[in-house]
């Protein structure tokens, strides 16, 4: 981007990047998206960051990947490292490199290196991906016959998007209006052609900049000479399987409706086969008619057979600061009466108030109404026999803060160790939601969190957590943040198949929920699309949950996986054995298989693929001398799938 000739010589990165001219070449403020990096000459990557918002409360990552998809660096950033730096060497080749900065940022990143090192940026969609400064250039292509369209988003920085084609200055204004759905965006068309089109693109106001292309590549440069065409050469994952069992498999779920749900229905929630499940209770309504939720929580448990379950307290209207008043407290009552008249079938956890940290002025207040209800649910041993649990603190995510401000004083795991070291004789579980690892790459996160609750509530003899650990809600965005680029589409299989296997990897969860199962006003964050006054159908994420649901075995097995971009869970029920995986990028895998519980000769049938199509279809492989292999297609997920006797 084009910069005044006196910033240029001081050296000053703003906006998304520098002029061509300048050497090194810079790319500042960027908070979400990916960099192509191909070098033909020996070249150091250097990544800077300065806080955004809130950066004392967040870890976050940066990832580094070679031209074959092979992690090549990884920068954890601790959140006591606001400001910082990071430098990578660069070896010249034909394929490019991918540095990956993950969103929800809370950094702003400045990217350098040498100018000749040809750069293309692929910014995220309706997400905000960058800050900029007024009149910030980039360009993109068009190859012939595509039907391109340029779309942006307003998001309170820049107001308009400027596109001119650079062979006869043709001129489209895109102009990026407020409005009241965060998935709401503007677009327009670009002119279809029978040659090569090169645009500029103008970033008009500054600040926050939501910008991306359809229908052709996403991809910007910093000047017209360095759109060139990305290299990605296939990659290899090198799978390992030993015969020990590390744990159980969590049971997977979903967030139910407060209310019985149409006949029309049965059939999808039937399909998706959750083994867990999250509910709201709401106190106003249950102080008043105490036998409300009773109907439909005897028919979740009766229909689809759910014995493990969260319920989190809180008020209609999605009020979650709860006090411990006469309307809590009865509300709190109907509950544990309901739940003993479910007959004592498996385990009903209960967890005062929705994401403490994030709606309760400070933890004192919220240890005061967790002390009070604890007591109020140990007060009659008949509880606890019809298998009532206390999770808490049911946390707007655990590692990291909420998002709010004060944000380094409310993580999630600052409020449980408090909790556990003050009332740990009072709780059963750890309990947390994970919202905002929107990146495929990124969610590796979720293993990380899982382990880091398994240390703050220790391990038993047997390795199993002292505390069940309960992920019981996720989602790819939080509340009404959503894109549907995420949500409406394949990404989110691609993108839950991955957070299971991730969250599973160790054996110590007990428990992952989607939220929620259907959508609802402007939380189309469902894994049931609602048509019309009971008509429902899955939506993608649904599907491959079926998928995933009819591979999912009780027990995990140690797995080595050398793959960055393929995730990949072992398992076993009995003599049942399966592999479930994805392949989170565009780039074929060459996958192979040995160990010990890899022996030859497999079904014909024992590999299927699921791919963006959202249908099941077998796959064909090479098993010899106890090694399978198999050729693993872009975006795709797999389960091999065989018996050991």
């Amino acid at each position: 981007m084009k910069r005044l000739v006196q910033l240029v010589g001081l050296g000053l990165g703003l906006g998304l990047g520098l002029s061509a001219h300048a050497a090194p070449m810079r790319w500042a403020d960027i908070r979400d998206g990916s960099l192509y990096l191909q070098a033909d000459r020996p070249d150091t990557l250097t990544v800077s960051w300065v806080p955004a918002w809130q950066a004392d409360a967040n870890e976050e990552q940066l990832y580094l990947l070679d031209g074959q998809g092979r992690l090549k660096g990884q920068r954890q950033i601790a959140a006591n490292e606001p400001s910082g730096s990071q430098s990578w060497p660069l070896a010249p080749g034909a394929a490019s490199y991918r540095l990956e900065i993950p969103g929800y940022s809370f950094r702003r990143y400045r990217v350098e290196h040498d100018e000749r090192t040809v750069a293309l940026f692929a910014p995220a969609k309706v997400h905000f991906s960058a800050e900029t400064s007024d009149g910030d250039e980039l360009y993109f292509k068009v190859e012939p016959g595509e039907h391109a369209v340029l779309a942006g988003k307003f998001h309170d920085g820049v107001t308009a998007l400027q596109a001119q084609r650079v062979a006869d200055g043709k001129q489209l204004n895109l102009a990026l209006k407020p409005y009241r759905g965060y998935w709401q965006f503007d677009q327009v068309a670009l002119p279809t052609a029978s040659v090569e089109q090169v645009w500029r693109l103008r970033l008009r106001g500054s600040g926050k900049v939501a910008f991306w292309l359809d229908g052709t590549a996403n991809l910007f440069a910093q000047n017209s000479q360095q759109l060139k065409p990305v290299r990605q050469d296939e990659g290899q994952a090198r799978l390992t399987l030993h015969a020990d069992v590390i744990g159980r498999t969590p049971n997977l779920g979903v967030a139910l409706p407060y209310t019985l749900p149409p006949p029309s229905s049965y059939p999808l929630l039937d399909a998706l086969k959750p083994r867990a499940a999250s509910y709201y209770s709401f106190v106003d309504v249950t102080a008043k008619r105490p036998q409300y939720e009773d109907r439909f929580r005897q028919f979740y448990q009766d229909r689809l057979g759910i014995t493990q379950d969260i319920t989190l307290l809180a008020g209609t209207h999605r009020k979650s600061d709860l006090h411990a008043d006469v309307v809590s407290n009865a509300g709190l009552d109907a509950w544990l009466a309901g739940t003993r008249a479910l007959g004592g079938k498996g385990l009903h956890y209960i967890a005062f108030a929705d994401e403490p940290n994030l709606t309760y002025p400070d933890f004192a207040d919220y240890q005061s109404l967790f002390n009070s209800m604890a007591r109020q649910v140990r007060s009659n041993p008949a509880n606890f026999k019809a298998g009532v649990r206390i999770a808490m603190p049911a946390s707007a995510r655990l590692i990291n803060g909420p998002f709010a401000d004060n944000a380094a004083d409310k993580r999630g795991i600052d409020w449980a160790r408090r909790l556990l070291s003050e009332s740990g004789d009072k709780i059963d579980a750890l309990a947390w939601h994970e919202w905002m690892i929107r990146d495929l790459l990124a969610t590796r996160v979720y293993r990380d969190s899982v382990r880091r609750a398994a240390e703050l509530v220790g391990l038993d003899q047997q390795g199993r957590p002292r505390k069940a650990l309960l992920l019981d809600q996720t989602n790819i965005s939080s509340g009404s943040s959503l894109s549907p680029y995420d949500q409406e589409t394949y990404f989110a299989s691609l993108w839950w198949a991955s957070v299971a296997i991730n969250s599973a990897q160790d054996g110590l969860l007990d428990m992952l929920n989607w939220f929620q199962v259907d959508d609802e006003d402007s939380y189309t964050k469902g894994m049931l699309r609602v048509l019309g006054p009971d008509r429902f159908e899955l939506k993608p994420v649904g599907l491959a949950q079926q998928f995933i649901a009819s591979h999912w075995l009780e027990k995990v097995l140690r797995l080595d996986n050398d793959a960055f971009e393929v995730d990949v869970l072992a398992m076993a029920t009995g003599q049942q054995r399966s592999l479930l995986g994805v392949n989170k990028v565009t780039r074929v895998q060459h996958v192979t298989l040995q160990g010990v519980e890899a022996s030859c000769p497999l079904s014909s049938d024992a590999l299927v693929y699921f791919g963006a199509d959202s249908k099941s279809r077998p796959a064909t492989f090479r098993c010899q001398e106890g090694r399978v292999s198999f050729e693993l297609p872009g975006e795709t997920l797999f389960a091999l799938s065989w018996s050991a006797s």
